[in-house]
């Protein structure tokens, strides 16, 4: 469920726990993914998207179930791309489109509703338990915000940017995972269950047609696991930007707006416009040279700080920690 193609652990250990309910072994299916099942004993650990989306669409046959047994009625096999297609027929903006496949999702769900609302110059997505005592599961929540966020990105042709996810349960051990799945803000622990974005966006057409939507059920559940992203957007120039100097030499951002022949404020927005930012692109670019370096035992944290810019290893430590809830050293002796 993230941008450089990998999904945590956590992620693919919850999405067998409705096998397990009904008495099947998950370690089948997950070698029939491409998956360890010694991996589900290693924290930190990841899996490549093809392989957690292969390992999704298993449990889903085998359960009969796209929502994984995650709410009392089966969603059966095929009802996504039912719902998809119902709004993409439907909707004439995205607001439209939203509101139909809101509506699709309350037909099938027992226990969940999921709505579109406005407040002013925000709207917000939400999930609410049908009785107030019988809250979601935090996987329900995960993949249901996941995938509606998903396939909205792909009826507009573009990233729908989350200023802010609030969550009515504490924060999980992989919450830095929200980081990439949501936004850089999160709120556990809300009396709402909600991600709020520019109202604006409602009013976005829907550009995809009968063709395109054969192509992205067909890929599915891999093509809105990973976030829709535009090749020629101006957050992959900034990637390629850094990707040309070691880290300890990355510009600034009113330097990198620069180098890419526009203003700073242009550059803030048109990155915002992606669902992304300046530092958030460092960041994650950071922690994947770091998750490699870690890799090299021949390198000590100390090395590894140094290398990705940091001015002290504490720094680097205080960074990593932010990123994936665990330290360089506990990350490196988990991964080994």
């Amino acid at each position: 469920m993230v941008e450089k193609g990998s999904v945590s652990i956590h992620f693919v250990a919850a999405a067998l726990d409705g096998l397990r309910a009904q008495g099947m072994e998950p370690a089948p299916v997950l070698r029939k993914a491409g998956i360890a099942p010694a991996l589900l004993h290693q924290p930190s650990s990841r899996v490549p998207v093809q392989a957690y989306a292969a390992l999704l669409r298993e449990v889903a046959q085998l359960l009969d179930d796209e929502f994984f047994g995650q709410d009392s009625r089966r969603m059966k096999v095929g009802s996504f791309a039912l719902a998809c297609l119902l709004a993409l027929e439907g909707g004439g903006d995205l607001g439209g489109a939203l509101a139909l496949l809101c509506r699709a999702y309350n037909s099938i769900f027992d226990d969940l509703r999921v709505s579109v609302r406005r407040d002013g110059r925000r709207a917000a997505l939400d999930i609410a338990p049908a009785r107030p005592d019988h809250p979601p599961p935090v996987f329900a929540v995960e993949t249901l915000f996941v995938y509606i966020h998903g396939v909205a990105c792909w009826l507009v042709r573009r990233r729908i940017a989350i200023d802010e996810a609030c969550l009515p349960y504490a924060e999980p051990a992989h919450s830095a995972e929200y980081f990439v799945l949501f936004s850089t803000q999160v709120r556990f622990g809300q009396d709402q269950c909600r991600l709020w974005f520019d109202a604006s966006l409602l009013s976005l057409p829907v550009v995809q047609n009968r063709r395109a939507a054969r192509a992205f059920l067909n890929q599915a559940p891999e093509s809105f696991l990973v976030k829709y992203r535009n090749a020629d957007g101006y957050g992959r120039r900034v990637v390629n930007l850094l990707r040309r100097r070691p880290p300890a030499d990355w510009p600034g951002a009113d330097a990198a707006a620069s180098a890419l022949r526009c203003s700073p404020a242009t550059l803030r927005r048109l990155l915002r416009q992606e669902g992304t930012s300046f530092q958030a692109i460092k960041d994650r670019l950071r922690l994947d040279l770091a998750r490699t370096a870690l890799g090299r035992p021949d390198l000590s944290v100390a090395d590894i700080s140094a290398q990705l810019g940091f001015a002290e290893p504490a720094a680097f430590n205080r960074a990593f920690r932010q990123w994936t809830g665990t330290t360089p050293a506990r990350y490196r002796r988990q991964a080994g």
